[in-house]
């Protein structure tokens, strides 16, 4: 599909903590069919753009418009040693829908489709206490795409991974893309804002114009 259709528009996004400003009139836009790379340095507000973006936090102003379903996947580090989930529980979250319900076969199916693209097949039962830091962010990236959203947010998804890790989660989300899905990551990774459709980029809280974005990287 090409990335013409609109799956997310954010028009004149505020947001500030304790009166300082983090985010200040940004406006983006989401395309199916494309993976869009949210750069910025630290501190940019890339992070909080993303949570607004998925409504798991309220801009001050502004709003933003979805059309579809979304997943989004952040990054989780470390897990409470209490927690009595395995990487197939885990991922069995992301098959949620207010709405809508998989059958018990589909559902199992989608699971170990997700744990098989990401690499995570033979730690399906394994618990997610018991993961190092970068297969959690792996079965978290499974969680993501589990129930194919038409929007897929993510924070970070290559932190913590190997090169070969990397190359695997860049691939997933260009097939994502492929399929039709608007793609949108928070990232640092250079390798993942050369091979991004698009960039949206942060500069203190303010979108740096496009033409400037394409200068700079």
């Amino acid at each position: 599909m090409a990335p013409t259709d609109t799956a997310l528009a954010a028009h004149s996004i505020c947001f500030a903590y304790d009166r300082e400003d983090v985010l200040h009139d940004v406006s983006a836009q989401l395309f199916h069919g494309e993976v869009v790379a949210i750069a910025g340095a630290n501190g940019a507000g890339k992070t909080t753009l993303l949570e607004i973006l998925a409504g798991t936090r309220t801009p001050s102003s502004g709003r933003v418009i979805r059309h579809g379903d979304l997943a989004l996947a952040v990054q989780r580090p470390t897990a409470p040693p209490s927690l009595p989930l395995t990487a197939a529980d885990t991922v069995a979250i992301g098959t949620w829908k207010r709405g809508t319900r998989m059958s018990a076969s589909t559902r199992r199916a989608a699971i170990a489709d997700a744990l098989g693209r990401v690499g995570m097949a033979d730690h399906a039962s394994r618990p997610l206490t018991a993961l190092s830091g970068g297969q959690r962010q792996r079965v978290f990236l499974a969680q993501g795409i589990v129930r194919r959203p038409d929007i897929l947010l993510l924070d970070e998804p290559a932190a913590g991974l190997d090169r070969e890790s990397i190359d695997r989660t860049q691939q997933i989300l260009a097939e994502e893309a492929a399929r039709g899905a608007a793609v949108a990551c928070v990232t640092h990774h250079d390798a993942a804002i050369a091979s991004a459709d698009r960039v949206i980029l942060l500069d203190r809280g303010t979108l740096v114009p496009e033409q400037a974005t394409l200068d700079g990287w």
